[in-house]
Parts: C-alpha cells; structure tokens; sequence
C-alpha cells in the first residue's frame, strides 16, 4: 500500500512537468531563446573577448617577468699575447736590472674545457612613458563600443522572430476566414442544389459554387504549407521543439506607440561611434609619446662552471726557460655572478615609425567622425520614414476595418436575395469573394501596422519586448 501510494505521488508530480513541457511557448520565451542561440550575438561576444583580454595583457605590462635559462658544451678560447718593451729595475746588492726588448713575449694562450652557465634574470616596467595608460582607455572605448553594438543585433533578433510569430498569427486568422467562408459556402451550396431542382438556377451557375469550394479548398491546403515553413523558420531562430511551436496560437493585436523624443540621439550606432572616436583619441596620444624614455629594472643571478679544462701555451711562458704552459686545473666554477640595476630607453630617432602611427591613428578617427555624419542623416531620415509609415498603417486598419463592414453587409443582402433567385450565383461568389479579401487585408493591415511600429521603436532605440 506504501508502495502504491509512493508511486501516485511521483507521477502526480511528473504530470505536471509534462503538460508544462507542452505548453506554448510565448513571444517573450521565443525571443530570449533566439537571443541566446544567435550566431551574430555570438560572434559579437567572441570578439569583445578579445578587447577585454588585451585590456588584462595591457595591465599586466608592469608585472615582473622571471627567466631560467641554461646551456652546456664545449669552450675553446685562444687568446694572442705580445709584450711591451718591459724594465725591471735594479735591486742593490741583489739584481743589476734588466731590459726586456717589446715582443719578447709573442705567444698564443689556449683555454678548452667543458662549460656550463645557467643565469636567472627577472626585470620589471617602471614607466612605460604614458603610452601604456592611454592604450588602456582606448581599449576600454572601444569595449563599449563593441557592446553597444550588440544591441543593434539585438534589436535585428527581437524584429526577425516577432516578424515570424506574427506570420503564424496572420496565417491562422487567414485559416479563421477561409473556414467561415466554407462554412457560408456549403450552406449556399445546399440553397444552390434545391433551385437546382426547382429550375432557379442553371447548371453553370449551380458549377460556379463548387468551383468556389475547390479554390477554398487550394488556399486551405496553401495554409497547411505556409505554417508549416513558419514553424521550421521559428525552430531554426529558437531552438525550441517543434512540437511546443506547434501549439502556438497567437492573435493580431496592434501596437500602440507613441513618439515622445523625436530625435536619434539614443541610437547605438551613434553611440558606439562616440566610444569609437574616443577610443582613437586616447590611441593618438598614447603614440604621440614614442619619443618619452622607458624605464626598466632589472637583476640577474648567473652561474659559469668549467670542467675537464686545460690551460695551454703554443711556445716557452718565458724565454730561454724552453717550457710551455700545459696545465689542467681542478674544476672552476663562478657562483653567485649578480647583477641588479635600473635602465631606460630612449628612441631619439626611430625613422619616423611613431610619427606614422600617429597619423594613421589620426585618418582612423577621421574616417570614424564621416561615419558618424553620415549614420546621422540616415538615421533622421529613417525616423522620419517609420512615423510616416506608422502613421499611414493606423490610417489603413480603419479603413480596411471600413471595408470588411460594407462587404459583410454586401454579402448579408446577396444572400437574402439568392435565396429569392433574384440573384446568380455568380453574384453570391462575388459577394463572398469580396467579404474574404477584406478580411484578409484587415488581417494583413495589422500585420503591417505591428512592423512599422517596430520599426518606429527601433529609430528612437526604445524597442522592449514587453511591449509587444
């Protein structure tokens, strides 16, 4: 009984997770999803992980730098002595004094063995003349600015999936229509096939509505293959199953939006132009100061050891003595060699390697302030054509709203009087054909009216997901 018992209380606990699993996901969850799977956003963070890891390399500059090295082989040093003209002086009693004529000496002296050093040298940037500061600030410009950016991607992801859920809204009240219309049709074609019998109407006449049911019938199944690719397009934007898609029911409802700051001033481009020009700023003087010293300290701990050495002359050490020097001596090793100090560099001259990057930083922010004057009048001119077309989508949905009452009153009447015979069918599909493309048109007139008020959120960079 525990047992039975245990198990009702898991599977009351699965069935949850089960039916929120096939719940629809809504425009928001659809949004975030693509958000997170985009290739540009992607490819865009990628990137500012570049700026930011020179940024950590530009701040590591002034921490210390330790080196090992070592080496071991085979030495052989010969060196060529010749003497100068050498008077050792008298010594009473003792020695008379001697001349020794120059060259006297005239001897080669060889030194082989086998050596080893290992030296470990540490050094540290004490000032690197200001370039490094301002590199610093350029870099951190232009990390902003790669941000700032990404919501320009953004905002392109947010308007690609609301474009494609809202195709999926307009196809299904597209389907809401075309079922009304069969439903009208199939009644009128009962009507038809009884004044058929009566003699009403003529045969052609009584075709005509069923060549009407087999057009609803081709737009139906055009319906099934539109969705059909809405849903693979959303699938391939989300990642989410198609199954959960599959469920989505969305309504056409308009966006109201109101333009409280009519300017551009908030737009990323711009934005992110500003950082950039400030960016190239900070990279101009930090190469303006190529010519200021860099100054260094260093020290180093050396070790030279020789083994198996022999020390040796090519003819007699001392004239008339008729020996060479052939000696090996026991192993000779010098530890500690240190070796600390403070230096700088002072590039005078550098062929005008720094004068040209300092124009070259120039000409970048140049071409940077043209980009911005040029964003800028499209920019303005782009707000200008979105409230245009905002304000003439809204103008549209009244009148289309205008002209779906006047043909479902023109189809009310037709009706009345084909049921009378005094009307053809003919008339009655017109009527109906009428009444179907009006409400198609309304449909698309919101669809319309909802991307121009994307757009239009776009041009003064206010585009919020909740608001749609």
């Amino acid at each position: 009984m525990k047992t039975l018992t245990h198990n009702l209380g898991k599977m009351l606990l699965f069935f949850p997770l089960v039916f929120s699993a096939q719940q629809a996901p809504n425009l928001q969850e659809l949004i975030q999803s693509a958000l997170s799977s985009d290739g540009t956003l992607t490819q865009q963070k990628l990137e500012n992980k570049y700026t930011q890891l020179d940024d950590q390399k530009l701040k590591d500059v002034f921490l210390p730098k330790v080196d090992i090295s070592g080496k071991a082989g085979y030495l052989y040093a010969s060196a060529h002595l010749k003497s100068p003209e050498i008077g050792i002086p008298p010594i009473p009693g003792v020695f008379p004094g001697a001349l020794i004529p120059e060259g006297q000496l005239n001897n080669n002296l060889n030194i082989s063995g086998l050596s080893a050093l290992a030296k470990a040298e540490a050094s540290v940037l004490l000032y690197s003349g200001g370039k490094v500061k301002y590199l610093k600030e350029a870099n951190k410009e232009k990390s902003i600015s790669e941000i700032l950016l990404m919501d320009k991607s953004r905002d392109e992801v947010i308007t690609e999936v609301s474009k494609a859920y809202d195709q999926i809204a307009l196809v299904q009240e597209s389907k809401k229509v075309l079922d009304e219309a069969k439903k009208r049709l199939d009644i009128n074609r009962k009507t038809a096939d009884k004044a058929l019998g009566y003699g009403l109407i003529t045969p052609y006449d009584h075709k005509k509505i069923e060549l009407a049911q087999a057009n609803l019938d081709s737009k139906l199944v055009e319906y099934e293959g539109k969705k059909e690719l809405l849903l693979t397009q959303i699938y391939l934007l989300t990642g989410i199953e198609r199954e959960r898609i599959a469920l989505i029911e969305p309504k056409l409802q308009t966006i109201s939006y109101e333009v409280l700051n009519q300017n551009i001033e908030n737009r990323v481009e711009l934005k992110a132009l500003d950082h950039g020009i400030k960016a190239t700023e900070f990279k101009i003087k930090a190469e303006e100061r190529w010519w200021i010293p860099k100054v260094q300290a260093q020290s180093s701990l050396s070790y030279f050891g020789l083994f198996n050495s022999n020390i040796a002359t090519s003819k007699e050490l001392l004239p008339n003595t008729g020996k060479k020097l052939d000696m090996n001596p026991a192993n000779t090793s010098i530890f500690p060699l240190f070796q600390a100090g403070v230096g700088f560099k002072w590039d005078i001259f550098d062929g005008n390697e720094g004068k040209h990057q300092v124009e070259k930083a120039k000409i970048e922010k140049e071409i940077l302030e043209n980009k911005k004057r040029d964003a800028s009048k499209k920019l303005n001119l782009n707000l200008a054509n979105n409230q245009t077309n905002y304000t003439i989508a809204n103008t549209q949905i009244k009148l289309k709203e205008k002209s779906r009452e006047i043909a479902k009153q023109g189809l009310e009447q037709v009706e009345k009087e084909f049921r009378y015979g005094t009307k053809t069918s003919s008339a009655l599909i017109d009527a109906e054909n009428d009444l179907e493309n009006a409400e198609l048109e309304l449909q698309t007139a919101i669809f319309n009216q909802r991307r121009s008020a994307i757009e239009l959120m776009k041009s003064t960079q206010n585009l919020q997901i909740e608001k749609l």
